[in-house]
């Protein structure tokens, strides 16, 4: 599971349990609450109520006819009169509650319904305790399993001189505060929604910024492992060095603790190999001279020193050009692309400038150099196209037989060196171009360094082109192709 997704699941799965628990919390308050509100309304009520119906009691107005009562034609009047009422977003047309007055014995005097005058209330548990002088409340059913039937009651002694008179009761059906509830439930499910939504997006962008900002150093931790290593494949330019990612805080601090890796760490690869490649490539020569040296001190024949002082200036002139030409590689590898302004060259110029150089050697092998094919004209680096021609003459004249020839032939953007040599076996032909890599010249005659054709490698992909190898039967031939930069 990627990264993102891991922290989007976790970001929704704790602002969801959360959410569900405060929300959960809340909406189990909302009746509890509003019924306690509710409770303590109707507790006021009552008392105030009962108060004023004490004298009316007291005198007997409420026993005998309800109507002789100043406070039941209050009570009446105000059942009857209209309202027009908006309390917040609810609307309120009609007093929801019901009073009744019983008097000690639990009998009902007086009903704002004029239901239950006359009903024995006495059995009534908010009656009975209101009369024993405690606090009477209840909340009945008028369905049993109906709870929107529950009916609220709260019960208030009326007393004169300490004595009980009676009992006022004020109910309230649920069903009246139960919009209320309804409202004040969907009120909080529409903010929950809402505030998960708002959650969902903040924790979305705040993922997608992470990601995109360890999408960065991921990046750049591709892009910046060892060039050499990916050079050793013989076919990609070292890969310019991407910038330091700009991201803050930690990460940003993370991205300079691997530039600065980057920066320790490079190049170790390429001296580790070049290290041992050039040790190996080393022994052989430092042994031979070494060897030939301790034989010269001693005494022996006029020619076999002449041999062994031959021998000493032969690996003398071989170290010097593996040194030679290593600095050549590494000079190269240096370099990203060539000039800016390089000039129109052409390819036989640089071919017949390479066989000039090389003239002499070929003809002390009887081997004759031709060139042929059409000229052509490219912006490449004069000097390194000529370096490259006159390796690859090199090498073709190392595997030459004497009295053959070595044929250059021309194409547009195309150059071929074709020699009259053994070839190289199939399987090793990939190898041709890797650095120190070489195989057994012709009659035993010792290897050579194995950096020339890196070289030409290295100057072909300067010029965005291809080496290519092809056995030919006899013989081997190295295309230079420089049209595949176009």
């Amino acid at each position: 599971m990627r990264l993102g997704i891991r922290l989007l699941f976790a970001f929704f799965l704790i602002n969801g349990l959360a959410a569900f628990f405060v929300l959960r919390v809340f909406m189990a308050e909302i009746k509890p609450s509003v019924r306690k509100v509710t409770e303590d309304t109707l507790v006021e009520t009552a008392y105030l109520l009962a108060a004023q119906a004490s004298d009316d009691l007291a005198d007997g107005k409420l026993s005998t006819d309800a109507s002789h009562s100043r406070f039941a034609r209050q009570v009446q009047a105000a059942f009857q009169q209209p309202l027009r009422v908006w309390i917040w977003d609810t609307r309120k047309a009609a007093l929801d509650l019901r009073v009744t007055v019983t008097n000690a014995q639990g009998r009902v005097l007086f009903d704002s319904a004029g239901q239950d005058v006359g009903a024995d209330y006495a059995r009534w548990r908010n009656i009975a305790l209101t009369l024993r002088g405690e606090y009477g409340a209840r909340t009945s059913r008028e369905v049993a399993t109906d709870e929107a039937t529950s009916v609220m009651y709260v019960s208030a002694p009326i007393e004169r001189d300490g004595q009980i008179l009676g009992v006022l009761t004020v109910s309230k059906p649920a069903n009246a505060v139960q919009s209320i509830i309804d409202s004040s439930e969907s009120k909080m499910l529409r903010g929950g929604l809402l505030f998960l939504l708002l959650s969902a997006a903040v924790g979305f962008a705040i993922t997608w910024w992470l990601v995109v900002q360890v999408r960065k150093l991921r990046s750049y931790a591709q892009h910046v492992q060892g060039p050499t290593l990916q050079e050793a494949q013989g076919n990609l330019l070292p890969p310019k060095m991407p910038e330091v990612p700009d991201v803050p805080g930690e990460l940003g601090d993370l991205a300079q603790a691997m530039d600065s890796m980057r920066r320790r760490l490079e190049g170790r690869d390429y001296i580790e190999g070049y290290v041992r490649a050039l040790t190996h490539e080393l022994k052989s020569p430092v042994a031979a001279i070494r060897g030939a040296g301790e034989l010269l001190q001693d005494e022996l024949p006029a020619a076999d020193r002449a041999m062994f002082a031959q021998q000493v200036v032969d690996q003398s002139l071989r170290l010097q050009n593996l040194i030679d030409q290593l600095m050549q590689l590494s000079q190269l590898e240096q370099r990203s692309g060539l000039a800016s302004a390089a000039a129109h060259t052409s390819l036989r110029a640089c071919a017949e400038q390479a066989m000039a150089q090389l003239q002499a050697t070929a003809a002390q092998k009887g081997i004759q150099l031709v060139v042929q094919g059409d000229d052509s004209q490219g912006a490449w680096d004069a000097a390194l196209v000529t370096l490259a021609i006159s390796n690859l003459l090199a090498n073709a004249l190392d595997f030459s037989p004497a009295h053959s020839q070595i044929v250059l032939t021309l194409a547009p953007q195309r150059l071929s060196v074709q020699d009259s040599g053994p070839g190289v076996p199939d399987s090793l032909l990939h190898r041709l171009g890797e650095r120190f890599f070489t195989t057994p010249r012709p009659n035993g005659e010792r290897s050579g360094t194995g950096l020339g054709l890196s070289i030409v490698q290295r100057i072909m992909l300067l010029h965005g082109g291809r080496l290519q190898f092809a056995n030919t039967q006899p013989g081997l031939r190295a295309n230079l192709d420089f049209s595949a930069q176009d």
